[in-house]
């Protein structure tokens, strides 16, 4: 099952202040809103390839939230990252049917500024050295904006990718192959 990079997760203290940093190193965000019955909110910094940095923080502390708690261990920084499933749910089935332990799917959303409701399903890895899927629910241009907004001064067009430091390699590929299925593994 092939997957694309949705985002990269991002966790700040102050979302205005990442959100200025980001500004002067020449990239567009734009505001993405609250995320209903949590207390995060975040920002987004979309490319033109449809992968997009998200700038996360609270507005209170919530042990309830995973990213929070990770948060408050230690500091800012790559919190995480998700792919893009076709069909979440199928691909949580055939995941688990390759033996891997993966939670959902569960249902999220997020309120933009203009009101707007979008909803996503998410699958959650026990672990962090594996990414969660992140498929839409409501249309994909309504959770990741399109058009000039992907547009940014420092010519960025896209994320490359993404590097993973693990405990231990073999037990990490092994959950990739559980995840992606033996075509999304390439060992070199």
């Amino acid at each position: 099952m092939a997957f694309a990079l949705d985002h990269v997760v991002i966790a700040v203290s102050d979302l205005e202040a990442a959100m200025a940093d980001y500004r002067a190193l020449g990239f567009t965000v734009v505001v993405g809103g609250s995320h209903p019955g949590r207390t995060s909110h975040n920002a987004l910094v979309v490319f033109e390839d449809g992968s997009y940095l998200e700038l996360i923080a609270w507005k209170s502390p919530n042990p309830a939230e995973r990213w929070c708690v990770e948060h408050q261990k230690h500091g800012d920084g790559l919190m995480d990252f998700a792919l893009l499933p076709d069909d979440t749910a199928a691909a949580i089935a055939a995941a688990k049917a390759r033996g891997l332990e993966l939670d959902g799917p569960f249902d999220g959303g997020r309120k933009r500024p203009d009101g707007v409701e979008i909803q996503w399903q998410t699958g959650r890895q026990l672990t962090f050295d594996l990414p969660f899927l992140c498929g839409d629910v409501t249309p994909r241009g309504l959770r990741v904006p399109e058009g000039e907004l992907r547009s940014h001064p420092n010519r960025v067009t896209g994320i490359a990718g993404v590097t993973v430091a693990v405990r231990d390699l073999d037990e990490s590929v092994a959950r990739y192959r559980a995840l992606l299925g033996d075509e999304g593994v390439v060992e070199s």
